[in-house]
């Protein structure tokens, strides 16, 4: 018998190597097959979390949330309302002596209050949807935000396309506005122009 370490010739009785003293009854480890794998311990695959679909916000509850951001500016009209009447009286007391004075008297109020509730608004909306909250009050009501095309939120200069856009959308009969009902992204006119979305939030 020889021994499978050193290789020495034993009694085919002796149980130990007189050469190097090792066992002769052990097996020797079977080698490991060629090209099997070491089974090394992998860490499980990451999961990532699918994103979420992009919900569009409909025409409709674009429309109610544009009801919301008008009564915003109601107080507005009260005090156009305001000044028409007190000057409009003071012109019929008056009668002639008073009724140039009267007239420019309203034409110089109403045209401030129109610059005033023009600034008002384009502020109101640029500042609103280009800030954090991404919507006008009348969004945040109803659950909406707008974005870019990526879905980020978009900047002053953005946001003041998307209000001067809503101009062209009016002045075509507001059917810049319908046409949220009708594209694929629910995208008014004004939206296409000025690259943007109005989303769920």
């Amino acid at each position: 018998m020889f021994c499978t370490r050193c290789g020495s010739a034993n009694s085919d009785q002796a149980q130990f190597c007189g050469g190097c003293g090792s066992s002769l009854n052990a097996l020797p480890a079977a080698p490991a097959a060629a090209g099997s794998a070491a089974t090394v311990p992998y860490p499980p695959a990451p999961v990532f979390a699918r994103p979420a679909a992009v919900r569009y916000a409909g025409f409709w509850r674009r429309f109610v949330a544009l009801i919301i951001d008008g009564l915003v500016f109601a107080p507005l009209f009260f005090i156009i309302v305001a000044i028409a009447l007190p000057v409009g009286a003071l012109s019929e007391a008056g009668g002639r002596d008073y009724e140039g004075l009267a007239a420019a008297l309203f034409g110089v109020g109403m045209m401030v209050i129109g610059l005033g509730i023009f600034a008002g608004s384009w502020l109101y909306h640029t500042m609103m949807e280009s800030s954090r909250y991404q919507a006008t009050l009348g969004k945040m009501a109803l659950g909406i935000i707008v974005t870019d095309l990526n879905g980020a939120r978009i900047s002053f200069a953005r946001a003041n396309g998307r209000f001067f856009g809503k101009w062209i959308s009016g002045m075509i009969l507001n059917i810049g506005y319908i046409m949220a009902a009708f594209t694929e992204k629910k995208q008014a006119l004004h939206d296409i122009l000025a690259g943007c979305l109005v989303i769920l939030k």
